[in-house]
């Protein structure tokens, strides 16, 4: 039997579920460290600190595929896979998983699902929640346990599957996941519309939920976002205004019609520019748009939700505190970047406060993805507590009753 390794800071790096099992096992009767599951490191700014004793679970050595059946189109993996590899080996049998990952080079496939990655198609193609069927992981006692399966029919029992998306690590330790998956689309072409103000933007998100056609990404960008989306286009597109920027996946008949058909909804909403991305320019694009919303050396990043009829007043706060704005506008998903001209975290305090309170009065919220790590403990990285709070707690009692696994990062549990 293989054995897991400890790197030269004390990680301990498990080859197999059945060794992770037993480390946490002897840890939760012994010491009780607290323990921090990481895959590809893509969200180590997130959350509140860790406790400086904390011992760092890499799962990178469990990235193998246990099962590809692709004419069911499913696969079952281990967490440590990288997302982009995982891709590649789907590619050769024209298939993909239908979920954006920034980063996907470095992010792993189990630390995705921890924190519910996803990106501008999630209005067309949804999120892991919707493609996770089965699921296997390692609770704070050391309980090796499975939910779902491998078909996607099983519907059997409690969604365990559910409940771990977006648990960051707090509930269990993923080790293995079964994922439906979607068939590679033959193309994808984007619109890019610029409106000469917020009100325009917001009439058309409007009437596109409306509408005939079927996009699978409504991406709404204020005018400082935009610039810097161009900057990895490297195409010269108008970006003076804010834009709305829809992309379209199917074959090539239906792609052009749904083009030609939202570009003719559209002119009811007197919009400044339009301009078509097609062929490579449409995936040197979809990529920036994807890459974009990973908060890079921002002095700060937000994920912020609102009702989509409110993005308009929330554009115009952002605008006000100097943030570049991406929206997934058909969700009501903000991610928003503050300027380098933030530099204390009493300005960054500051200019948070009117985005949280616009999100929590239109029964949204807002959190902050990543900071400076000294703002960290002086920033309010999560707002107002809600009334399943309760729920989360008792859940996460049944799971990891000693509170070992990411202890404190969620904040007030």
């Amino acid at each position: 039997m293989s054995r897991p390794s400890s790197t030269p800071t004390g990680e301990f790096v498990p080859t197999t579920a059945a060794e992770l099992a037993r480390y946490v096992d002897e840890n939760s009767r012994g010491d009780r460290r607290p323990l921090n599951p990481l895959g590809g490191r893509t969200a180590l700014q997130f959350g509140n600190p860790l406790p400086p004793d904390a011992t760092a679970v890499d799962l990178n050595g469990l990235s193998r595929v246990i099962d590809y059946p692709a004419r069911d189109m499913t696969i079952t993996v281990e967490a440590g896979v990288r997302v982009a590899e995982l891709q590649g080996i789907l590619q050769s049998e024209k298939q993909r998983i239908a979920v954006d990952v920034s980063q996907s080079h470095r992010a792993t496939l189990g630390g995705a699902i921890a924190t519910n990655s996803s990106g501008p198609a999630r209005f067309g193609n949804g999120t892991f929640r919707d493609y996770v069927i089965g699921i296997s992981a390692v609770d704070g006692r050391g309980r090796l346990f499975s939910a779902g399966g491998r078909v996607v029919k099983n519907v059997a029992g409690y969604d365990l599957c559910k409940l771990l998306v977006g648990s960051y690590g707090t509930l269990a330790i993923i080790t293995q996941v079964t994922l439906k998956l979607r068939p590679l689309p033959e193309t994808r072409r984007l619109l890019w519309v610029s409106f000469r103000d917020l009100l325009g933007i917001d009439a058309a998100v409007e009437a596109l939920l409306q509408s005939q056609t079927r996009p699978c990404a409504v991406e709404v960008l204020n005018a400082k976002a935009a610039r810097q989306v161009r900057s990895e286009i490297k195409h010269d597109l108008p970006v003076e205004q804010p834009v709305l920027c829809l992309a379209f996946e199917g074959s090539d008949v239906e792609t052009r019609w749904q083009i030609a058909r939202a570009d003719v909804e559209l002119t009811a909403h007197a919009p400044f520019e339009r301009l078509f991305l097609g062929d490579e320019l449409a995936e040197t694009a979809w990529t920036a748009l994807v890459e974009y919303q990973a908060a890079s050396d921002d002095p700060l990043s937000f994920q912020a939700t609102i009702p989509p009829s409110r993005l308009a007043e929330f554009l115009t706060v952002a605008n006000e505190n100097g943030v570049a704005l991406q929206a997934h506008a058909g969700n009501g998903v903000v991610l928003g970047h503050f300027p380098d001209s933030c530099t204390t975290p009493e300005d960054a305090a500051a200019r948070l406060a009117p985005l949280r309170a616009h999100a929590e009065r239109h029964g949204g919220a807002l959190v902050v993805w990543s900071c400076d790590p000294t703002w960290r403990e002086r920033l309010d990285l999560f707002g107002r507590v809600r009334d399943s709070q309760a729920i989360a707690r008792g859940i996460r009692n049944a799971l990891d009753p000693h509170q070992i696994l990411n202890p404190g990062l969620l904040g007030r549990e």
